[in-house]
């Protein structure tokens, strides 16, 4: 079964919301849609926003793998947020 893509409306919204106050978040989260924005589902939008909840601080510590996602949101401690961490992670 294949799981339904963002359409663009909803992306450019995702865009917008995932907008940080930290450089070093930005440059993360650009280079994530400009790898996976054609392939993104809305499950992993969904993922990708939840992670937004969290502080500057606290998205940049689970990016850089300083914190883990149940260190600080045992909510996020889940398998679609950890696929999306991941590919926030992966180097261009």
């Amino acid at each position: 079964m294949t799981e339904a893509l963002i359409d663009e409306r909803a992306l450019s919204k995702l865009q917008w919301r995932c907008r940080r106050g930290l450089l070093e978040n930005d440059l993360f989260i650009e280079r994530f849609f400009q790898r996976f924005s054609p392939t993104l589902t809305v499950r992993q939008g969904d993922a990708l926003a939840a992670l937004m909840d969290l502080s500057d601080n606290d998205l940049l510590d689970v990016q850089l793998a300083r914190k883990s996602l149940a260190q600080v949101d045992a909510q996020l401690d889940r398998a679609d947020v950890h696929e999306v961490l991941k590919m926030l992670r992966e180097p261009l």
